[in-house]
């Protein structure tokens, strides 16, 4: 059976800090760091935001997309390593937002980083079997990262959702394909209890983010018979812009082909946001018949893999919500002081 996505949308905090003002803090120099990571600035949430805010915001612009009653969704998943709450699901609050409740289910999901893709691949499962006629995947986070640690200049806020059909005539785009790819490699973790994350450092690099993202990738092209030079366009997940970049050139891609899902530099990482805000910005700029080959990354560790290629209705939703990079350009820069008091750096 045919599906695809007949809805998205993203959402992206309005709130930034720049590099140097982190850096600045911490002793070190600014310019080595943004070359290194290939990271200018990052967002952070507002004190009233949240994974669940930023969920409830991205589907909202999904339902414009879509056209469809919220009604309909039979399944809403958030995929998040920042859910608000411990116990209780920040699925439920979405789908209570939306207008979704009560003939649904829902769950919220974690693998690291790929939280969102594994959210669509449940509802392409569901919508394809015809238990459902709608699946809601949401990726967001507000991630966290240990002052001074090298993750404090990345970790950011934001996602993106996505509703997933199989009616041939609302598809904006058809997944024709996912392959994962899955070992237990604990390259980056964090204990319940914990506020902030660890990490192996240079092992989270070659044995992790590469292995798997070009594994899942090769493994995919080797299913569709495809190379690099078959897509218009690509998105891979981005911890920071220099892994992003040199993924896309191992496997053949030129930046023609990746600059649109590279957001990392004027955002941050966003975890399970990354890749959904990348594809966002790409389906935001594709037109129809345009193929586009994504790979995300979940530290722990797993990468998954889409075969997508864009449809003639991309034309009638794209502006029917804000553009993702619209929705980047709307920011308010903050001091250090007021990242920490946003971020409950300062206990009370």
């Amino acid at each position: 059976m045919t599906v695809g996505i007949v809805g998205y949308g993203s959402h992206i905090p309005k709130y930034r800090i720049k590099v140097e003002e982190i850096a600045a803090v911490w002793g070190k120099n600014p310019e080595s760091i943004k070359n290194g990571l290939i990271v200018n600035e990052k967002s952070l949430p507002g004190p009233d935001e949240d994974t669940a805010t930023i969920a409830v915001e991205s589907s909202r612009r999904a339902l414009k997309r879509a056209g469809i009653d919220a009604k309909d969704i039979g399944a809403v998943y958030v995929g998040s390593e920042s859910h608000p709450y411990a116990v209780k699901p920040t699925s439920s609050i979405v789908a209570e937002a939306i207008g979704a409740t009560p003939d649904l289910t829902a769950a919220d999901l974690e693998f690291a980083c790929k939280a969102g893709t594994a959210g669509i691949q449940m509802c392409m499962g569901l919508v394809g079997s015809g238990m459902i006629d709608y699946g809601m995947a949401v990726g967001a986070d507000t991630a966290q990262g240990a002052p001074g640690d090298a993750l404090e200049y990345t970790a950011a806020a934001g996602g993106a959702s996505y509703i997933i059909g199989n009616k041939k005539q609302e598809l904006i785009a058809e997944i024709n394909k996912t392959y994962s790819f899955t070992t237990d490699t604990p390259d980056f973790w964090r204990r319940e209890g914990q506020s902030y994350p660890k990490h192996g450092g240079r092992f989270t690099g070659e044995p992790a983010f590469f292995k798997h993202v070009i594994s899942a990738a090769k493994g995919m092209m080797e299913k569709m018979d495809t190379t690099a030079k078959d897509y218009d366009y690509c998105v891979f997940h981005q911890p920071n812009g220099k892994f992003y970049i040199r993924a896309a050139k191992m496997l053949g891609f030129s930046e023609e082909q990746y600059k649109y899902g590279l957001l990392t530099p004027y955002l941050g990482n966003t975890y399970s946001g990354a890749v959904p805000l990348g594809l966002s910005n790409v389906l935001d700029n594709a037109k129809d018949g345009d193929k586009i080959f994504v790979v995300s990354y979940g530290s722990g560790s797993g990468s998954d893999a889409f075969d997508i290629t864009v449809k003639d209705r991309i034309e009638e939703v794209k502006d029917n919500a804000l553009k993702t990079m619209e929705i980047l350009g709307n920011k308010k820069y903050v001091n250090y002081s007021v990242y920490l008091k946003y971020r409950g750096g300062i206990k009370l």
